[in-house]
Protein backbone atom coordinates (compact mmCIF):
# COMPACT_ATOMS: atom_id res chain seq x y z
CA UNK A 1 0.00 0.00 0.00
CA UNK A 2 3.07 2.14 0.82
CA UNK A 3 4.08 1.75 -2.42
CA UNK A 4 1.06 2.56 -4.42
CA UNK A 5 0.70 5.92 -2.37
CA UNK A 6 4.16 6.79 -3.20
CA UNK A 7 3.34 6.14 -7.13
CA UNK A 8 0.25 7.84 -6.48
CA UNK A 9 1.87 11.08 -4.79
CA UNK A 10 4.63 10.98 -7.59
CA UNK A 11 1.64 11.43 -10.21
CA UNK A 12 -0.47 13.79 -8.84
CA UNK A 13 2.50 15.97 -7.99
CA UNK A 14 3.79 15.90 -11.76
CA UNK A 15 0.37 16.50 -13.05
CA UNK A 16 -0.53 19.08 -10.79
CA UNK A 17 3.24 21.13 -11.59
CA UNK A 18 2.28 20.03 -15.61
CA UNK A 19 -1.53 21.78 -15.43
CA UNK A 20 -0.07 25.20 -14.18
CA UNK A 21 3.09 24.95 -16.14
CA UNK A 22 1.29 24.46 -19.49
CA UNK A 23 -1.78 27.19 -18.31
CA UNK A 24 1.02 29.53 -17.62
CA UNK A 25 2.83 28.78 -20.82
CA UNK A 26 -0.32 29.93 -22.80
CA UNK A 27 0.96 33.28 -21.94
CA UNK A 28 4.83 33.30 -22.12
CA UNK A 29 5.07 32.94 -25.93
CA UNK A 30 3.04 36.01 -27.15
CA UNK A 31 4.65 38.33 -24.75
CA UNK A 32 8.26 36.69 -26.10
CA UNK A 33 7.17 37.67 -29.51
CA UNK A 34 4.50 40.53 -29.41
CA UNK A 35 6.75 43.24 -27.16
CA UNK A 36 9.67 43.66 -29.58
CA UNK A 37 6.55 44.52 -32.44
CA UNK A 38 5.18 46.59 -30.03
CA UNK A 39 8.39 48.20 -29.55
CA UNK A 40 9.18 48.62 -33.06
CA UNK A 41 6.04 49.80 -33.58
CA UNK A 42 6.09 52.13 -31.06
CA UNK A 43 9.81 53.24 -32.32
CA UNK A 44 8.19 54.10 -36.10
CA UNK A 45 6.10 56.22 -34.07
CA UNK A 46 9.15 58.05 -32.47
CA UNK A 47 10.79 58.35 -36.14
CA UNK A 48 7.84 59.69 -38.57
CA UNK A 49 5.21 60.79 -35.89
CA UNK A 50 2.69 59.07 -38.12
CA UNK A 51 -0.72 58.77 -36.60
CA UNK A 52 -1.00 54.94 -38.47
CA UNK A 53 1.89 53.62 -35.88
CA UNK A 54 0.43 55.17 -32.85
CA UNK A 55 -3.11 54.41 -33.52
CA UNK A 56 -1.35 50.74 -34.06
CA UNK A 57 1.69 50.59 -30.85
CA UNK A 58 -1.72 51.68 -28.47
CA UNK A 59 -3.37 48.29 -30.18
CA UNK A 60 -1.21 45.72 -29.79
CA UNK A 61 0.34 47.33 -26.81
CA UNK A 62 -3.10 46.83 -24.89
CA UNK A 63 -2.70 43.14 -26.13
CA UNK A 64 0.63 42.87 -24.34
CA UNK A 65 -0.51 44.44 -21.45
CA UNK A 66 -3.41 41.81 -20.72
CA UNK A 67 -1.55 39.07 -21.63
CA UNK A 68 1.75 40.52 -19.46
CA UNK A 69 -0.46 40.48 -16.19
CA UNK A 70 -2.16 37.09 -16.67
CA UNK A 71 1.85 35.60 -17.44
CA UNK A 72 2.71 37.11 -14.19
CA UNK A 73 -0.28 36.09 -11.71
CA UNK A 74 0.05 32.33 -13.16
CA UNK A 75 3.93 32.41 -13.14
CA UNK A 76 3.99 33.64 -9.12
CA UNK A 77 1.09 30.81 -8.66
CA UNK A 78 3.80 28.40 -10.61
CA UNK A 79 6.83 29.12 -8.37
CA UNK A 80 4.98 28.25 -5.05
CA UNK A 81 4.76 24.52 -5.91
CA UNK A 82 8.45 24.21 -6.01
CA UNK A 83 7.81 24.09 -1.84
CA UNK A 84 4.87 22.61 -1.91
CA UNK A 85 5.19 19.45 -4.10
CA UNK A 86 9.41 19.27 -4.92
CA UNK A 87 10.69 20.27 -1.12
CA UNK A 88 13.37 17.42 -1.80
CA UNK A 89 14.05 18.40 -5.31
CA UNK A 90 14.30 22.12 -4.07
CA UNK A 91 17.01 21.15 -1.39
CA UNK A 92 18.98 19.28 -3.87
CA UNK A 93 19.93 21.58 -6.22
CA UNK A 94 19.11 24.65 -4.58
CA UNK A 95 22.82 25.62 -4.56
CA UNK A 96 22.54 25.51 -8.22
CA UNK A 97 18.78 26.21 -9.57
CA UNK A 98 18.52 28.95 -7.18
CA UNK A 99 21.29 30.73 -8.83
CA UNK A 100 19.51 31.65 -12.66
CA UNK A 101 16.23 31.60 -10.62
CA UNK A 102 17.10 34.59 -8.39
CA UNK A 103 18.66 36.65 -11.62
CA UNK A 104 15.23 36.47 -13.19
CA UNK A 105 13.75 37.31 -10.13
CA UNK A 106 16.09 40.45 -9.25
CA UNK A 107 17.29 41.49 -12.13
CA UNK A 108 14.64 40.32 -15.03
CA UNK A 109 11.48 40.49 -13.87
CA UNK A 110 12.46 44.02 -12.40
CA UNK A 111 13.40 45.50 -15.49
CA UNK A 112 10.05 44.35 -17.08
CA UNK A 113 7.62 45.86 -14.63
CA UNK A 114 9.48 48.63 -13.48
CA UNK A 115 9.84 49.70 -17.58
CA UNK A 116 6.60 48.69 -18.69
CA UNK A 117 5.09 50.88 -16.10
CA UNK A 118 7.17 53.86 -16.99
CA UNK A 119 6.05 52.91 -20.90
CA UNK A 120 2.25 52.92 -19.85
CA UNK A 121 2.80 55.66 -17.62
CA UNK A 122 5.52 58.38 -18.93
CA UNK A 123 3.67 58.82 -22.57
CA UNK A 124 3.35 62.36 -23.20
CA UNK A 125 5.38 63.06 -19.38
CA UNK A 126 8.61 61.65 -20.52
CA UNK A 127 11.00 63.06 -22.93
CA UNK A 128 9.75 60.57 -26.76
CA UNK A 129 13.06 59.66 -26.95
CA UNK A 130 13.07 58.00 -23.36
CA UNK A 131 9.60 56.98 -23.62
CA UNK A 132 10.55 54.92 -26.68
CA UNK A 133 13.61 53.55 -24.74
CA UNK A 134 11.40 52.19 -21.98
CA UNK A 135 9.76 49.73 -23.74
CA UNK A 136 12.77 48.81 -25.36
CA UNK A 137 14.06 47.81 -21.89
CA UNK A 138 10.72 45.98 -21.14
CA UNK A 139 11.72 44.08 -24.45
CA UNK A 140 15.09 43.16 -22.86
CA UNK A 141 13.81 42.11 -19.68
CA UNK A 142 11.05 39.87 -21.25
CA UNK A 143 13.80 38.26 -22.81
CA UNK A 144 16.09 38.28 -19.91
CA UNK A 145 13.44 36.76 -17.82
CA UNK A 146 13.12 33.91 -20.40
CA UNK A 147 16.83 33.12 -20.49
CA UNK A 148 17.33 32.23 -16.98
CA UNK A 149 13.82 30.21 -17.12
CA UNK A 150 15.67 28.40 -19.59
CA UNK A 151 18.94 28.14 -18.08
CA UNK A 152 17.45 26.69 -14.92
CA UNK A 153 15.37 24.26 -17.04
CA UNK A 154 18.71 23.21 -18.87
CA UNK A 155 20.71 22.32 -16.28
CA UNK A 156 18.17 19.88 -15.13
CA UNK A 157 18.20 18.40 -18.61
CA UNK A 158 22.11 18.84 -18.92
CA UNK A 159 23.83 19.34 -15.31
CA UNK A 160 26.97 21.35 -15.67
CA UNK A 161 29.42 23.93 -13.75
CA UNK A 162 28.83 21.62 -10.40
CA UNK A 163 30.54 19.69 -7.62
CA UNK A 164 28.77 17.06 -5.64
CA UNK A 165 29.34 17.72 -1.60
CA UNK A 166 30.91 14.59 0.16
CA UNK A 167 29.08 15.03 3.09
CA UNK A 168 25.31 15.71 1.91
CA UNK A 169 25.67 14.31 -1.76
CA UNK A 170 23.78 17.71 -3.14
CA UNK A 171 25.17 19.71 -6.09
CA UNK A 172 27.49 22.62 -4.99
CA UNK A 173 27.92 25.15 -7.64
CA UNK A 174 31.32 25.67 -9.23
CA UNK A 175 31.08 27.37 -12.52
CA UNK A 176 28.06 29.65 -12.93
CA UNK A 177 29.75 30.96 -16.27
CA UNK A 178 29.38 26.82 -17.22
CA UNK A 179 25.60 27.06 -16.09
CA UNK A 180 24.52 30.40 -17.88
CA UNK A 181 26.82 29.17 -21.54
CA UNK A 182 26.22 26.32 -21.90
CA UNK A 183 25.56 25.45 -25.62
CA UNK A 184 22.50 23.28 -24.70
CA UNK A 185 21.08 26.46 -22.37
CA UNK A 186 21.63 29.21 -25.16
CA UNK A 187 19.93 26.76 -28.54
CA UNK A 188 17.17 25.84 -26.04
CA UNK A 189 16.78 29.78 -25.71
CA UNK A 190 16.41 30.43 -29.31
CA UNK A 191 14.32 27.63 -30.00
CA UNK A 192 12.11 29.32 -27.01
CA UNK A 193 12.86 32.82 -28.49
CA UNK A 194 11.81 31.56 -31.66
CA UNK A 195 8.56 30.29 -30.96
CA UNK A 196 7.34 33.21 -29.64
CA UNK A 197 7.79 35.26 -32.27
CA UNK A 198 6.25 32.48 -34.63
CA UNK A 199 3.12 33.19 -32.14
CA UNK A 200 3.29 36.58 -32.37
CA UNK A 201 3.10 36.59 -36.09
CA UNK A 202 0.40 34.13 -36.09
CA UNK A 203 -1.77 36.38 -33.58
CA UNK A 204 -1.09 39.29 -35.36
CA UNK A 205 -1.93 38.11 -38.63
CA UNK A 206 -5.23 36.57 -37.15
CA UNK A 207 -6.32 39.79 -35.75
CA UNK A 208 -5.48 41.59 -39.43
CA UNK A 209 -6.92 39.04 -41.34
CA UNK A 210 -10.24 39.35 -38.49
CA UNK A 211 -10.43 43.30 -39.84
CA UNK A 212 -9.25 43.06 -43.11
CA UNK A 213 -12.46 40.15 -44.02
CA UNK A 214 -14.37 43.26 -42.59
CA UNK A 215 -12.69 45.83 -44.98
CA UNK A 216 -12.27 47.79 -41.63
CA UNK A 217 -8.91 49.90 -40.35
CA UNK A 218 -7.64 49.00 -43.65
CA UNK A 219 -4.23 51.31 -42.99
CA UNK A 220 -3.28 50.10 -39.88
CA UNK A 221 -4.31 45.81 -40.88
CA UNK A 222 -2.85 46.18 -44.08
CA UNK A 223 0.81 47.19 -42.57
CA UNK A 224 0.61 44.63 -39.81
CA UNK A 225 -0.45 42.23 -42.26
CA UNK A 226 2.69 42.19 -44.02
CA UNK A 227 5.01 42.73 -40.97
CA UNK A 228 3.55 39.21 -39.52
CA UNK A 229 3.97 37.61 -42.73
CA UNK A 230 7.43 38.92 -43.03
CA UNK A 231 8.22 38.43 -38.99
CA UNK A 232 6.93 34.96 -39.22
CA UNK A 233 8.13 33.14 -42.18
CA UNK A 234 11.58 34.57 -40.97
CA UNK A 235 11.25 33.41 -37.48
CA UNK A 236 9.90 30.05 -38.99
CA UNK A 237 13.05 29.64 -40.98
CA UNK A 238 15.15 30.18 -37.81
CA UNK A 239 13.32 27.92 -36.09
CA UNK A 240 13.71 25.08 -38.53
CA UNK A 241 17.85 25.65 -38.07
CA UNK A 242 18.19 25.94 -34.60
CA UNK A 243 15.50 23.09 -33.65
CA UNK A 244 18.03 20.83 -36.07
CA UNK A 245 20.98 21.99 -33.88
CA UNK A 246 19.38 21.69 -30.51
CA UNK A 247 18.05 18.12 -32.01
CA UNK A 248 22.42 16.77 -31.84
CA UNK A 249 22.86 18.55 -28.78
CA UNK A 250 19.92 16.47 -27.39
CA UNK A 251 21.32 13.41 -29.14
CA UNK A 252 24.46 13.94 -27.40
CA UNK A 253 23.51 14.59 -24.11
CA UNK A 254 19.95 12.93 -24.23
CA UNK A 255 20.15 9.78 -26.24
CA UNK A 256 16.92 8.38 -24.05
CA UNK A 257 14.71 11.25 -25.36
CA UNK A 258 15.82 11.04 -28.57
CA UNK A 259 15.00 7.31 -28.87
CA UNK A 260 11.94 7.98 -27.41
CA UNK A 261 10.91 10.58 -29.78
CA UNK A 262 11.12 8.44 -32.93
CA UNK A 263 10.14 4.88 -31.00
CA UNK A 264 13.73 3.28 -31.88
CA UNK A 265 13.94 0.42 -30.27
CA UNK A 266 16.80 -0.81 -31.16
CA UNK A 267 20.52 0.66 -32.27
CA UNK A 268 20.29 2.11 -36.00
CA UNK A 269 23.19 3.39 -38.07
CA UNK A 270 24.58 4.34 -40.59
CA UNK A 271 21.48 5.24 -42.34
CA UNK A 272 18.56 4.98 -39.43
CA UNK A 273 15.13 5.57 -40.60
CA UNK A 274 12.99 8.04 -39.05
CA UNK A 275 9.53 6.96 -38.31
CA UNK A 276 6.39 8.93 -39.26
CA UNK A 277 3.96 6.76 -37.90
CA UNK A 278 4.77 4.54 -35.14
CA UNK A 279 2.20 1.93 -32.90
CA UNK A 280 4.80 1.29 -30.18
CA UNK A 281 4.19 -1.23 -27.68
CA UNK A 282 6.21 -0.04 -24.53
CA UNK A 283 5.85 -3.38 -22.52
CA UNK A 284 7.38 -5.77 -25.59
CA UNK A 285 9.60 -2.88 -26.02
CA UNK A 286 8.81 -3.13 -29.78
CA UNK A 287 6.53 -1.49 -32.45
CA UNK A 288 3.27 -2.93 -33.67
CA UNK A 289 3.54 -1.29 -36.68
CA UNK A 290 5.48 1.91 -38.15
CA UNK A 291 6.05 4.17 -41.54
CA UNK A 292 9.60 5.51 -41.83
CA UNK A 293 11.78 7.49 -44.11
CA UNK A 294 15.46 5.70 -44.69
CA UNK A 295 18.45 7.69 -43.62
CA UNK A 296 16.32 10.79 -42.10
CA UNK A 297 17.08 10.28 -39.12
CA UNK A 298 20.59 9.61 -38.83
CA UNK A 299 20.56 13.37 -40.86
CA UNK A 300 18.66 14.83 -38.33
CA UNK A 301 19.75 13.05 -34.90
CA UNK A 302 23.36 13.39 -36.11
CA UNK A 303 23.60 15.53 -39.27
CA UNK A 304 25.25 13.04 -41.07
CA UNK A 305 24.31 9.93 -43.43
CA UNK A 306 26.72 8.06 -41.81
CA UNK A 307 25.54 8.71 -38.27
CA UNK A 308 24.53 5.91 -35.44
CA UNK A 309 21.45 6.53 -33.39
CA UNK A 310 21.27 4.59 -30.10
CA UNK A 311 18.19 2.62 -29.66
CA UNK A 312 16.45 2.33 -25.93
CA UNK A 313 16.87 -1.01 -25.55
CA UNK A 314 20.76 -0.37 -25.79
CA UNK A 315 20.81 2.52 -23.35
CA UNK A 316 18.30 0.88 -20.94
CA UNK A 317 20.97 -1.61 -20.32
CA UNK A 318 23.26 0.66 -20.24
CA UNK A 319 21.22 2.74 -17.63
CA UNK A 320 20.27 -0.24 -15.87
CA UNK A 321 24.17 -0.93 -15.01
CA UNK A 322 25.22 2.40 -14.31
CA UNK A 323 21.86 3.41 -11.97
CA UNK A 324 20.83 0.21 -11.21
CA UNK A 325 17.49 -2.20 -11.48
CA UNK A 326 14.77 0.49 -13.00
CA UNK A 327 12.71 1.68 -15.65
CA UNK A 328 15.21 4.58 -17.81
CA UNK A 329 12.55 4.49 -20.43
CA UNK A 330 9.96 7.49 -20.86
CA UNK A 331 6.61 7.03 -22.01
CA UNK A 332 7.41 6.38 -25.74
CA UNK A 333 3.55 6.92 -26.88
CA UNK A 334 3.89 10.30 -25.30
CA UNK A 335 7.51 10.92 -26.36
CA UNK A 336 6.95 9.73 -30.46
CA UNK A 337 3.76 11.55 -30.91
CA UNK A 338 4.42 15.13 -29.09
CA UNK A 339 7.08 15.47 -30.71
CA UNK A 340 5.47 15.06 -34.07
CA UNK A 341 2.79 17.43 -33.18
CA UNK A 342 5.44 20.35 -31.55
CA UNK A 343 6.49 20.33 -35.34
CA UNK A 344 3.36 20.09 -37.44
CA UNK A 345 1.35 22.40 -35.45
CA UNK A 346 4.54 24.98 -35.13
CA UNK A 347 5.12 25.06 -38.66
CA UNK A 348 1.42 25.20 -40.01
CA UNK A 349 0.94 28.90 -39.26
CA UNK A 350 4.07 29.90 -41.03
CA UNK A 351 2.73 27.48 -44.27
CA UNK A 352 -0.66 29.52 -44.00
CA UNK A 353 1.02 33.04 -43.98
CA UNK A 354 3.18 31.75 -46.98
CA UNK A 355 -0.63 30.91 -48.55
CA UNK A 356 -1.77 34.09 -48.01
CA UNK A 357 1.37 35.85 -49.07
CA UNK A 358 0.47 35.05 -52.69
CA UNK A 359 -3.09 35.27 -52.44
CA UNK A 360 -2.63 38.63 -51.13
CA UNK A 361 0.35 40.56 -53.19
CA UNK A 362 0.29 43.73 -54.48
CA UNK A 363 -2.52 44.64 -52.02
CA UNK A 364 -5.45 42.30 -53.40
CA UNK A 365 -8.21 41.18 -50.25
CA UNK A 366 -9.54 37.71 -51.22
CA UNK A 367 -13.21 37.58 -50.86
CA UNK A 368 -13.23 33.41 -50.09
CA UNK A 369 -14.90 32.71 -46.92
CA UNK A 370 -12.65 29.82 -46.47
CA UNK A 371 -9.41 31.45 -47.08
CA UNK A 372 -10.65 34.19 -43.99
CA UNK A 373 -11.89 31.94 -41.69
CA UNK A 374 -8.73 29.78 -42.05
CA UNK A 375 -6.38 32.82 -41.52
CA UNK A 376 -8.05 33.68 -38.04
CA UNK A 377 -8.57 30.24 -36.58
CA UNK A 378 -4.96 29.36 -37.65
CA UNK A 379 -4.28 31.37 -34.83
CA UNK A 380 -4.38 28.79 -31.66
CA UNK A 381 -1.39 26.30 -33.85
CA UNK A 382 1.40 27.71 -32.71
CA UNK A 383 0.38 27.94 -28.89
CA UNK A 384 -0.35 23.96 -29.53
CA UNK A 385 2.97 23.37 -30.94
CA UNK A 386 4.82 25.21 -27.79
CA UNK A 387 2.55 23.00 -25.53
CA UNK A 388 3.78 19.61 -27.07
CA UNK A 389 7.31 20.97 -27.56
CA UNK A 390 7.06 21.24 -23.72
CA UNK A 391 5.64 18.06 -23.13
CA UNK A 392 8.24 16.51 -25.30
CA UNK A 393 11.17 17.95 -23.15
CA UNK A 394 9.76 17.04 -20.05
CA UNK A 395 8.12 13.69 -20.85
CA UNK A 396 11.36 12.52 -22.59
CA UNK A 397 13.71 13.64 -19.01
CA UNK A 398 11.74 10.69 -17.47
CA UNK A 399 12.26 9.50 -14.89
CA UNK A 400 14.98 12.44 -14.18
CA UNK A 401 13.78 15.18 -12.57
CA UNK A 402 17.74 16.10 -13.06
CA UNK A 403 19.18 14.35 -15.70
CA UNK A 404 21.10 11.48 -14.08
CA UNK A 405 21.25 12.72 -10.96
CA UNK A 406 17.94 12.84 -9.54
CA UNK A 407 14.82 10.40 -10.04
CA UNK A 408 11.44 12.24 -10.24
CA UNK A 409 10.06 9.75 -7.91
CA UNK A 410 12.77 10.78 -5.16
CA UNK A 411 12.01 14.56 -5.46
CA UNK A 412 8.62 14.53 -4.23
CA UNK A 413 7.29 16.19 -0.99
CA UNK A 414 6.13 13.81 1.66
CA UNK A 415 2.39 15.29 1.19
CA UNK A 416 -0.63 13.26 1.39
CA UNK A 417 -2.01 12.34 -1.56
CA UNK A 418 -5.61 13.50 -0.35
CA UNK A 419 -4.05 17.36 -0.20
CA UNK A 420 -3.22 16.92 -4.22
CA UNK A 421 -6.56 15.46 -4.60
CA UNK A 422 -7.65 18.55 -3.22
CA UNK A 423 -5.47 21.51 -4.97
CA UNK A 424 -5.21 20.11 -8.00
CA UNK A 425 -9.06 20.79 -9.23
CA UNK A 426 -8.65 23.98 -7.43
CA UNK A 427 -5.08 24.75 -9.43
CA UNK A 428 -7.00 23.55 -12.73
CA UNK A 429 -10.07 25.91 -12.27
CA UNK A 430 -7.82 28.61 -11.21
CA UNK A 431 -5.80 28.39 -14.57
CA UNK A 432 -8.98 28.16 -16.09
CA UNK A 433 -10.53 30.86 -14.97
CA UNK A 434 -7.49 33.19 -16.18
CA UNK A 435 -7.20 31.81 -19.46
CA UNK A 436 -11.04 32.73 -19.78
CA UNK A 437 -10.32 36.05 -18.66
CA UNK A 438 -7.38 36.30 -20.80
CA UNK A 439 -9.79 35.08 -24.00
CA UNK A 440 -12.62 37.39 -22.88
CA UNK A 441 -10.29 40.66 -22.29
CA UNK A 442 -8.31 39.71 -25.36
CA UNK A 443 -11.44 39.08 -27.90
CA UNK A 444 -13.08 42.13 -26.55
CA UNK A 445 -9.76 44.28 -27.76
CA UNK A 446 -9.50 42.55 -30.83
CA UNK A 447 -13.01 43.05 -31.77
CA UNK A 448 -12.92 46.78 -30.91
CA UNK A 449 -10.06 47.78 -33.03
CA UNK A 450 -7.21 50.54 -32.83
CA UNK A 451 -8.09 52.71 -29.54
CA UNK A 452 -8.58 56.28 -30.10
CA UNK A 453 -6.51 59.01 -28.61
CA UNK A 454 -9.75 60.12 -26.40
CA UNK A 455 -9.81 56.61 -24.97
CA UNK A 456 -7.61 54.61 -22.75
CA UNK A 457 -5.54 51.56 -23.68
CA UNK A 458 -5.71 48.50 -21.05
CA UNK A 459 -3.78 49.28 -17.81
CA UNK A 460 -3.55 53.29 -18.93
CA UNK A 461 -5.64 55.36 -16.27
CA UNK A 462 -8.23 58.15 -18.33
CA UNK A 463 -7.47 60.71 -16.32
CA UNK A 464 -4.12 60.55 -17.70
CA UNK A 465 -4.89 61.03 -21.44
CA UNK A 466 -3.82 64.04 -23.36
CA UNK A 467 -6.88 66.41 -24.22
CA UNK A 468 -7.82 66.03 -27.63
CA UNK A 469 -6.88 68.24 -29.95
CA UNK A 470 -9.90 70.19 -31.59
Amino acid sequence: MARMDDSLLVDLSRLQFATTTLYHYLFVPLTLGLAPFVAMLETLYWRSGNPVYRSMTRFFGSLLVINFAMGIVTGIVQEFQFGMNWSVFSRFVGDVFGAPLAMEGLLAFFLESTFLGLWLFGRDRLPRTIHMLTIWVFVAGTWASAYFIIVANSWMQHPVGYALDPLTGYPVLTDIWAVLFQPFALWAYAHTVLGGLVAASVFVFAVAAYHLKRRQHLAEMRWAWKSAIAMGLIAAMGQLIVGDILGVFVTQDQPMKIAAGEALWETEGPCASLGIIAIPDQEARENIWEISIPCMLSIVATNSLDGTVTGANELQAQYEEQFGPGDYTPNVWIAFYSFRLMMGFGLVGAAWMLVAWWRTRKGRLPEGRIFWAISIWIVFTPWLGNMFGWIFTENGRQPWVVYNMLKTEDAVSSISPSFLYLSLPIFFLLYGAFAIVEFILMRRYVIAGPIPDDKPMAGEPAADLPKQVV
